[in-house]
């Protein structure tokens, strides 16, 4: 075993949902790898899986679920990545390549960086695939910019801290704004920019509901995990 050359870690961005908008350099990456390790639910679903099956066979590979803990818990967080971190080192110290999908871009709030941090300080190689992000592809849904000019700020960031990035200049994205609608509503109502934000809920994906102003929405309707709001100035 000492002599086998250790595998490297791939992080592999999937998008937003659409297999389409995954890119070639993806789809070749996880054509070569003979490992594709992908977050699961509790309830067993392995959605960057799914959204990969959507543009590459992955018959024959070995498919690895890693179930990170959904918790604020700084301990409970730090046991669950090094447990993901210790099933996808089995496979590298075997010699075999691992890509871990990662919904979006791989480097934008992205679990695979946790990971890679501990691999990597323990001398394993990796690399990191680029996609495209849930806010772009919210954006080209809608037919919209981000931004109105070149000079004007872009602020981007989790719904939780939505007092924070309305305070911000510019153009705002709030991602996975789902679970803390209400309380985003009524923040951009107190300010008047309702009519000035949109939102995309599971872009690109069979369940993708789309509006381009939210001054009507309901705040009782469900949005799902997955709502991306963009805010204009």
């Amino acid at each position: 075993m000492d002599n086998v050359k250790k595998g490297t870690l791939h992080g592999v961005s999937v998008g937003p949902g659409d297999p389409e908008l995954m890119t070639l350099k993806a789809v070749r990456c996880i054509e070569q790898c003979p490992v594709l390790a992908a977050p699961q639910t509790a309830a067993g679903r392995m959605l960057a899986l799914d959204i990969a099956k959507g543009a590459v066979d992955v018959s024959g590979k070995i498919i690895l679920p890693l179930h990170f803990a959904m918790s604020r818990d700084s301990e409970v967080l730090k046991a669950s990545h090094a447990a993901a971190a210790d099933a996808v080192r089995a496979h590298l110290d075997a010699g075999r390549d691992v890509a871990l999908l990662n919904l979006g871009d791989v480097s934008i709030y992205a679990t695979y960086g946790y990971l890679e941090e501990i691999l990597t300080a323990q001398g394993y190689a990796a690399v990191r695939i680029a996609g495209v992000p849930s806010f772009c592809a919210a954006a080209a849904r809608l037919g919209q910019s981000l931004t109105g000019g070149m000079e004007q700020p872009l602020t981007i960031a989790p719904g939780r801290h939505v007092e924070q990035v309305l305070a911000a200049p510019g153009a705002k994205v709030l991602m996975k704004t789902g679970r803390r609608l209400p309380k985003t509503l009524d923040a951009l109502r107190e300010r008047g920019l309702l009519a000035n934000s949109a939102m995309v809920c599971n872009c690109g994906l069979p369940d993708e509901a789309v509006f381009p102003a939210l001054t009507d929405y309901d705040p009782a309707q469900d949005a799902g995990y997955f709502a991306t709001i963009l805010v204009k100035e």
